[in-house]
């Protein structure tokens, strides 16, 4: 049986309604799964970038940290050198006190005579030689004259040796010097230098670690003395 033509544009409505509908539907599930993908990739990206940032910043974090070790480290080294300086300063103007006071020694012409017939007796008894130099401050010249028989006798005695000690006169210790000798022997090759500077060095170097502890207590994280 034919249908009318009403019929049919009824039916024609009716499937492209059914079409309409379709597609619509099928449309909005293509949106719908674009949007999940879409904020899917989104979150995947903003996860990304914010590992990325947490990265950054823990990276400069730790540069931040490493600098400021590195600037407190300076300072504490800063610190130290100041510190030591400060103490070396110290102890040379003790030694140098102690230089001034040794200076007082030649003031006691009892004393002094007795101190430099000492360093003599030691520099000549160090060089064991049958000749020898002794150079000496230009105002101590006439006490050392005065003192070398004294000690001819004395090495003699106890050595049964000669020995012939002559008195530089065309070269002086400083007049700035606290006194005392140096000797030489074998035109020069062999010297002591046996001053009153020189033993207070020699005592000083000897004596350091108790003047340390004399002056700033001992150190607990020091092990030895040297």
């Amino acid at each position: 049986m034919a249908l009318g033509e009403a019929d049919v544009q009824k039916q024609i409505k009716h499937m492209v309604a059914f079409i309409e509908q379709e597609a619509n539907e099928k449309a909005e599930e293509i949106e719908a799964k674009a949007e999940e993908e879409f904020n899917i990739e989104k979150g995947r990206l903003v996860q990304e970038q914010r590992l990325k940032i947490i990265e950054f910043f823990e990276k400069k974090e730790k540069q931040v940290e490493l600098k400021r070790r590195i600037y407190n480290s300076h300072l504490q080294n800063q610190s130290r050198l100041r510190v030591l300086k400060q103490r070396e300063e110290l102890i040379r103007n003790v030694l140098e006190e102690a230089r001034q006071k040794l200076a007082e020694v030649t003031k006691d012409a009892d004393l002094y005579k007795k101190v430099m017939q000492k360093l003599i007796s030691q520099s000549v008894f160090r060089l064991v030689e049958p000749e020898v130099v002794i150079c000496c401050r230009k105002q101590d010249l006439t006490l050392i004259e005065s003192l070398l028989d004294s000690v001819k006798k004395e090495y003699h005695a106890a050595t049964k040796r000669n020995v012939e000690i002559k008195i530089d006169t065309n070269r002086y210790l400083s007049h700035d010097t606290c006194g005392g000798v140096e000797m030489y022997a074998q035109g020069g090759k062999i010297k002591v230098t046996n001053t009153l500077e020189s033993r207070l060095d020699l005592i000083s170097q000897q004596l350091l670690p108790e003047i340390r502890v004399a002056l700033f207590q001992r150190n607990p994280n020091r092990k030895f003395d040297d």
